[in-house]
């Protein structure tokens, strides 16, 4: 029985876990007193990956680079090049970008400190975005943080870690020439970056709104501790997703309204409709959020309901065995007088007038209603 006992606590551990777990690799810390602009030394972070693609309207190259250097010699001065980075293991590498780009030194700490809060920043010669890219793994909610960086004629993406993201699309737009990302600038690479980010967040949402779907029906069928962690991973994981969801949309509305000569007025409409989508993945998640809580109500209130039979029941036997107390309290005085104490049937009237107390009772309860 022990091991068994033991075995089902540390399932209700994991479960517990789980629920407020979420993929986060450990964060590269600037240390107390460093000088603004220090890049924070790696700590547990990948090794980065390197890739280069570059294109102009009639061609298009990719390399996967070995290292930096190697990267930037692969950069088209004629077209746009987008040097993408996996991993935050060599923080030499970000400050390398950093020199041939002229990026400041600034936003390339904070690429490297993660987390950041998503924001827009604007430099002379360049753009930060820092985006939150969400993506449902096969157990849990996984959460990582992409910064951009875009200028004239350059895009560069730093992300965590390798093991994929949302920009798939927008590399096989460039490879095979569809849509006008190939006719436009680094301006419209760094939209559909920002955009295949927002497109990244509904399937996220579809499979948050068909768990929320199944917990409100286990909730009313089986509520136990399993739907209760269930509806406390799901709120964890709505809170994460409008965290990222909430600044990306007042980011949009910042690259729209800045009159940088870095975008260009065709692709500030393409801006409006990122920030239509933004817009509509923060109401789902709003309405994901109500509906979480609603799925909370009706689990404690199913809790309730069963709580209340299990009173009801135990009140009406209670209940029952009143007035048989009553009369085994009479008889069990002892007192020398007391006629029954000598009757041969006396026995046998006790505990048949115990019986008909306790039919009485029950025929009044259910006559009533109360059982």
């Amino acid at each position: 029985m022990w091991p068994a006992m033991i075995s089902e606590w540390r399932r209700r551990q994991q479960l517990l876990r789980a629920a407020v777990r979420i993929r986060r690799p450990r964060a590269a810390r600037v240390r107390p007193g460093a000088l603004p602009g220090a890049l924070p030394p790696p700590e547990g972070a990948e090794r980065p990956r390197i890739s280069v693609l570059t294109f102009t309207r009639e061609e298009v190259a990719e390399l996967e680079a070995k290292d930096v250097d190697e990267a930037l010699a692969a950069a088209h001065p004629a077209g746009v090049t987008w040097i993408n980075v996996d991993g935050l293991g060599e923080p030499a590498v970000l400050s390398r970008l950093g020199e041939h780009f002229g990026l400041h030194p600034l936003a390339v700490e904070d690429a490297l400190n993660v987390p950041q809060r998503p924001k827009v920043e604007r430099y002379p010669a360049h753009f930060f975005i820092v985006l939150r890219m969400i993506r449902q793994g096969a157990e849990m909610q996984e959460e990582e943080q992409v910064s951009v960086f875009f200028g004239q004629d350059f895009v560069v993406t730093v992300q965590e870690r390798a093991g994929g993201d949302v920009f798939n699309p927008v590399r096989d737009a460039i490879r095979l020439g569809r849509g006008r990302v190939r006719e436009s600038g680094a301006d419209y690479l760094a939209y559909l970056l920002l955009d295949a980010v927002v497109d990244g967040y509904f399937p996220v949402l579809e499979g948050i709104s068909g768990r929320a779907e199944t917990l409100e029906v286990d909730a009313i069928a089986a509520a136990g501790q399993e739907t209760l962690f269930g509806i406390q991973r799901l709120r964890h994981d709505l809170l994460t997703l409008r965290r990222a969801v909430w600044p990306i949309r007042e980011e949009i509305a910042i690259l729209q309204r800045d009159d940088s000569p870095l975008i260009g007025a065709e692709t500030r409409v393409f801006l409006r409709d990122a920030y239509d989508h933004a817009l509509q993945a923060l109401e789902v998640v709003e309405s994901l959020r109500e509906m979480a809580a609603t799925v909370m109500e009706v689990y404690l209130s199913a809790q309730n309901q069963r709580l209340n039979s299990v009173m009801k029941v135990l009140t009406v036997i209670a209940t029952l065995f009143i007035p048989l107390t009553f009369i085994a309290s009479i008889y069990g005085m002892n007192f020398e007088f007391m006629p029954e104490l000598h009757w041969r049937y006396g026995y046998a009237f006790a505990l048949g007038l115990m019986a008909v107390a306790t039919a009485v009772m029950v025929l009044y309860f259910r006559r009533r209603g109360w059982w």
